[in-house]
């Protein structure tokens, strides 16, 4: 008999995890709502076609694809047979979906009549990538989205910043560095060169940086791109460590007339001035940060904890052109994804987690007779009043039943008689001190 496990890159979790992950939930649905956000939720699978295209080529080959059924799967073997294919896509219309910013696009369009404009949604549900499992990385795992949709307004990217300082704050992860870049200024920056055309290829790669490192990024560009001063160019924008101010002077310098790069710029020093003006954290321009995702088109984030080594744990952007391949032109949105399986375990390597989330039961009764009646009755009347109570389930010996308790941090035991009324006396021990004594039920 093959010994029981879950597929990699998944995981159980027990009482203790599921009340801390919960805590996370809460806290960040809490500041979402601070601000606003509405919740929606969307089907854990979605149309192949939904997804395909959207995530570029390296996201699409980690769709998790769910095959036809019966009849169906039947007929599409058979015609991949007759006509000697094997495309996986034959026998798959619909998939897990790979992150929520494009179900969420996809229910934008579904649902335009029925939402006002701005729309400003949360949304917290797992997600799943046919990805390599690490630490940090996981195959099945929760986003916490925010995004406001139908506003072209760069205050929405200022806010969305306040967010995450708000939540990271709450979690005493208060050392976090905000990186903050704009799509516009990268094209800009990569039309320079002359290799415009492999502008997808290009931030694919310059994406990988903080998995293989600067260096191994540059010889992938020049191997891949065939633009020569391509790659001399982001080995010169990855050796900048300059501030702020000097790095936007550089863009001057490199952008020169570029409208869109003008354009992007003009927004990066718009979100980077006013959330310093609102002392929201540390905002660091960096040039190098391109998420791999092909729907962005301006500002893009990615937020890193400074005292630990884990990646990103929130990351996010603008997208002006993701819901017209929908059918729905000239709407901007701009979102935010915390990374809640990441800031899990940062928060419990780091031991962040207050002590107060786990709880014991009050009271534990003992369980005398084979007659549960007035066990149920005392269970019932302390519930009412507010405490918690567990009600030994068997008849079991007294040394058993005790070391239950003990093992559950359970401070009180009760012990009942055979009536019951809410006037009787009952007999408690404190597990702690071991005292023991009889007191009205009242007093409770």
């Amino acid at each position: 008999m093959n010994k029981p496990s879950i597929p990699k890159g998944t995981r159980d979790f027990s009482p203790i995890q599921v009340i801390r992950r919960n805590y996370i939930f809460n806290t960040i649905k809490s500041v979402f709502e601070k601000y606003a956000f509405l919740p929606i939720e969307t089907p854990s699978m979605e149309k192949l076609s939904t997804l395909n295209g959207k995530y570029g080529e390296e996201g699409d080959q980690l769709l998790f694809k769910i095959l036809m059924r019966g009849a169906k799967f039947e007929k599409a073997f058979q015609k991949s047979v007759d006509n000697n294919t094997s495309n996986d896509n034959h026998f798959s219309e619909e998939a897990l979906r790979y992150d929520l910013t494009v179900p969420f696009a996809r229910y934008i369009v579904q649902h335009q009549n029925d939402i006002n404009f701005p729309f400003r949604r949360y949304q917290m549900q797992p997600v799943w990538r046919a990805d390599r499992p690490q630490k940090g990385r996981y195959r099945e795992f929760y986003q916490c989205d925010a995004d406001i949709v139908g506003s072209n307004s760069l205050d929405c990217e200022v806010e969305l910043i306040a967010i995450i300082n708000n939540v990271l704050n709450s979690f005493k992860l208060h050392n976090h560095t905000i990186f903050i870049n704009n799509r516009k200024i990268l094209y800009a920056l990569i039309d320079s060169c002359g290799a415009k055309e492999y502008f997808k290829k290009i931030t694919i790669i310059i994406d990988k940086i903080d998995k293989i490192g600067s260096d191994k990024v540059v010889e992938e560009l020049e191997k891949n791109i065939p633009i020569l001063n391509c790659a001399a160019l982001f080995s010169e924008l990855f050796s900048l460590e300059d501030s702020n101010e000097e790095l936007i002077n550089w863009l001057n310098a490199k952008i020169g007339s570029d409208d869109q790069g003008k354009i992007g710029l003009d927004e990066l020093n718009y979100v980077v001035s006013s959330a310093y003006s609102l002392g929201l954290g540390n905002v660091k321009v960096n040039l190098s940060l391109a998420r791999g995702l092909d729907y962005y088109t301006g500002s893009i984030f990615e937020v890193t904890l400074n005292d630990y080594k884990i990646g990103s744990v929130v990351g996010g952007g603008r997208y002006d052109n993701l819901t017209q391949v929908f059918g729905q032109k000239d709407l901007s949105g701009v979102g935010i994804s915390f990374g809640a399986e990441r800031i899990y375990d940062v928060m419990n390597e780091l031991n962040l987690f207050p002590k107060e989330l786990i709880t014991s039961p009050n009271y534990m009764i003992i369980n005398k007779t084979d007659s549960s009646i007035n066990a149920f009755k005392l269970a019932d009347y302390i519930r009412t009043k507010g405490s918690t109570c567990l009600l030994y389930p068997d008849n079991h010996k007294l040394k058993k039943q005790m070391k239950y308790a003990n093992d559950n941090n359970i401070q009180t035991l009760l012990f009942i008689s055979e009536d019951f009324n809410e006037n009787m006396s009952v007999e408690c021990k404190n597990m702690v001190n071991g005292i023991q004594k009889t007191i009205l039920l009242k007093d409770l």
